[in-house]
């Protein structure tokens, strides 16, 4: 069995090991750089962690792996674009440094390259069904969260579904594939998946929270960004389902703004999510889905040592002391 901290290395060497064509260089070297500057590369190391459960060479599906950190890159990299973020993991965006063709185009080619890859990889049908479902999942996700844009009645629901697709379905599906490619039981398979997607489910809402309730020593964002940008979190949400009368005026009021200093928007907006119990509510929901995932887990007919490193993986990228 590999740490997980042995397979990131792994991973980190083959990523910076693709092979590029030397020309047009304006087309590659986004792609380059994109890749290079970081990130925790988890989907390709949940895909060899689930594949670890049951087999030992893990280079065997590499360009499985690889795949899955390209596509995810390459959905980055125009969520940047569509978002018009100017900073990615400390660094320029593509379309900053670049320019917004370059940042379609490189795009484009990245998710050519990820389904390249993973026709270079292990053959199984099931498993290049599964990417399928997931790559279009989280394009479905990303218009949910951009239809969520212009709307003020977003449900609960509805917002857990969006980030189901856009977030931790590829978190699930790194699992589900890895196992799958390694000949796992069904119901092995099932269950990973289910760790995987609630994992990403519990992180996501825990994202929104720190966003609010975040240390700002530890906390990589500025606090209240969400806020400041109207975005439709599972905070706001709940927010608005919750609040009465006057105090979704004053919701729409802050929402609507737009001369106002942040400090004084995330100050009163937060006052609000203290008065009806949002962070509570938060923080329960995140139990609850951490709870469900580590019971998927349990469920996996693997013995309890080999999933000791997953179930380590989840308490660490939750933040969890246990």
């Amino acid at each position: 069995m590999y740490t997980s901290e042995e397979l990131t290395t792994i991973i980190n060497q083959e990523v910076s090991n693709i092979a590029y064509p030397s020309a047009p260089e304006g087309l590659y070297a986004p792609i380059r750089y994109i890749l290079s500057i970081g990130g925790k590369r988890i989907r390709p190391l949940l895909m060899l962690m689930g594949y670890n459960l049951y087999k030992e060479d893990v280079t065997s599906i590499m360009n499985n792996a690889l795949a899955l950190e390209t596509y995810h890159n390459f959905t980055l990299l125009h969520d940047d674009l569509m978002d018009k973020s100017d900073m990615r993991r400390g660094n320029p965006t593509v379309h900053k440094k670049w320019n917004e063709n370059t940042a379609i185009l490189s795009g484009d080619t990245m998710l050519i390259m990820a389904y390249q890859l993973f026709n270079q990889g292990m053959k199984n049908d099931a498993a290049w069904s599964a990417f399928i479902e997931a790559t279009l999942g989280v394009c479905e996700g990303q218009q949910y969260d951009i239809d969520f844009e212009t709307r003020t009645d977003v449900t609960e629901a509805e917002y857990m579904e969006m980030i189901r697709l856009k977030t931790s379905l590829l978190l699930g599906y790194a699992l589900k594939i890895g196992a799958i490619l390694a000949g796992a039981p069904k119901d092995d398979v099932d269950n990973l998946y289910t760790f995987g997607e609630k994992m990403g489910l519990a992180f996501q809402l825990q994202d929104d929270w720190l966003d609010v309730y975040g240390d700002p020593a530890t906390f990589k964002k500025k606090l209240g960004g969400d806020i400041v940008d109207n975005k439709k979190t599972f905070m706001l949400i709940n927010a608005y389902q919750r609040a009465n009368t006057e105090q979704k005026a004053e919701l729409d009021k802050w929402m609507k703004a737009t001369d106002c200093a942040a400090d004084e928007k995330i100050a009163a907006v937060t006052h609000i999510y203290n008065i009806l119990g949002i962070d509570k509510l938060a923080q329960e929901a995140i139990e609850r889905l951490f709870a469900v995932s580590l019971q998927s887990l349990d469920k996996v007919k693997v013995e309890d040592g080999k999933k000791a490193e997953l179930r380590k993986f989840a308490q660490r990228l939750l933040g969890r002391k246990y």
